[in-house]
């Protein structure tokens, strides 16, 4: 059984054993299972899980402040009267390859405000990005590139 089946199976056997089925306790079981899973790595193996788990917490993370940010960005331009919007469409190469791949870092970058995917080239390699605030194109696709693109393939490969 893979790391995650048990991670889920301690969880649940502390909300039987706590006596409440509630989200949050199911959660606290889950991190408790979590650390007993990690010591447990030096009896039965390392596993990559620890390290998935890791890249998906950080991966959360980056998300949601990159998501705050962007936010706090366009409240800002539409609660103040000067107008900073700077938009463009950037082509942004894609070392994603996949179908999967492609649709999630087009979604991910559609949820976040002040961007859209436009486009995929017929090869694949090359996404279309709207942006309401580029200020340097070359700034931009580093952003996509080294930074949402990167973490997304990291998780997923």
């Amino acid at each position: 059984m893979n790391a995650f089946l048990w991670n889920l199976l301690l969880a649940f056997v502390w909300a039987t054993m706590t006596g409440q089925f509630t989200l949050g306790n199911v959660v606290v079981g889950f991190v408790l299972g979590y650390g007993i899973l990690g010591f447990s790595q030096r009896i039965v193996g390392p596993s990559r899980y620890f390290l998935r788990v890791r890249q998906l917490v950080g991966f959360a993370l980056y998300y949601l402040r990159e998501l705050v940010w962007a936010n706090l960005r366009v409240a800002h331009d539409v609660a103040t009267p000067s107008y900073s919007m700077r938009p463009a469409i950037i082509a942004i190469p894609l070392d994603a390859r996949t179908d999967v791949e492609i649709t999630l870092l087009s979604n991910l970058i559609a949820l976040t405000p002040g961007s859209l995917g436009l486009d995929v080239s017929d090869d694949r390699s090359v996404l279309y990005v709207h942006g309401m605030f580029v200020d340097d194109p070359e700034a931009f696709r580093r952003a996509i590139k080294g930074g949402l693109e990167r973490r997304l393939l990291e998780l997923l490969r």
